[in-house]
């Protein structure tokens, strides 16, 4: 008798301690899957997509010594040349399924340091280019991270085909007075972007979906601008959100982009 006593008290304990750990576990398998993680899809096969999202030393001229830089994706490739020739490359280059997509940039300067902002997307599937959008921006108030609209462009990205695929070449041209005796300095990114079609699965899922959940798909599926986009906005309408600011962390993360996630999330610069 004392040994079947042992026997379900023993049972009993360890049932116990699964109903307490069972929510635990359950509460750490929820954070893991809610984090935002993009998905990077393969880049185009050729050289085209080469580009400049920015680098940390501006010697001394900005935030600290951070330059202005672009939120996007970036892979480091090799390139093998005729002769056995290897040389480096990193091709600068996002998806989206927006026909007037908007771009991110860490603009990390002083208003007064800022002299002219130029933002302009050249169609190069075509020779010679042809320039779709060509704007002046205003000048941020504050340091931070500034969104770019191109509703205003002349004509929208068109979808990528088999046989024809669109090479949309974007640029931000940021000249910089960082010495009252001195020129100003050109600070410069560029990169490219396509854009895609839906299938109809995720269009489906997408229309179901809250808007945050609509971020994680798209950085499931490989859509970066549209991720961050979406993200963006609702922050911008929920400020105060940690919980929002939790994603954007996790998803700049992704691209090794998270020391700017605490950057201010600037509604401007709209086109002059």
């Amino acid at each position: 008798m004392i040994k079947i006593q042992l026997t379900t008290a023993l049972v009993i304990t360890v049932l116990s301690n699964f109903t307490v750990l069972s929510p635990i576990n359950a509460q750490l398998t929820t954070s893991k899957n809610n984090s935002i993680n993009f998905n990077p899809p393969p880049p185009p096969p050729d050289r085209s997509a080469a580009g400049d999202r920015g680098q940390a030393a501006s010697r001394g001229c900005g935030n600290g010594t951070q330059s202005v830089m672009a939120l996007v994706p970036d892979y480091k490739q090799t390139i093998n040349l005729e002769g056995g020739e290897k040389i480096p490359v990193t091709k600068i280059w996002g998806l989206t399924t927006e026909d007037y997509p908007t771009f991110w940039f860490v603009v990390p300067y002083e208003k007064s340091s800022i002299t002219k902002m130029e933002f302009v997307i050249k169609d190069e599937s075509q020779k010679p280019s042809k320039t779709i959008y060509k704007t002046l921006l205003n000048k941020p108030e504050i340091p931070g991270i500034i969104g770019v609209s191109t509703n205003r462009a002349t004509e929208a990205l068109q979808i990528s085909k088999t046989k024809h695929q669109k090479n949309y070449h974007w640029f931000l041209k940021v000249r910089v007075k960082c010495n009252p005796q001195q020129p100003a300095q050109l600070q410069a990114v560029d990169g490219w972007i396509e854009r895609i079609s839906l299938n109809s699965s995720l269009a489906q899922r997408l229309q179901k979906a809250t808007p945050k959940q609509q971020v994680a798909l798209y950085a499931e599926n490989g859509m970066w601008h549209n991720s961050l986009t979406t993200l963006a906005k609702l922050r911008l309408a929920k400020p105060k959100d940690t919980s929002l600011l939790s994603d954007w962390t996790s998803l700049l993360k992704s691209e090794e982009l998270h020391p700017f996630a605490n950057y201010p999330l600037l509604n401007c610069c709209e086109a002059q």
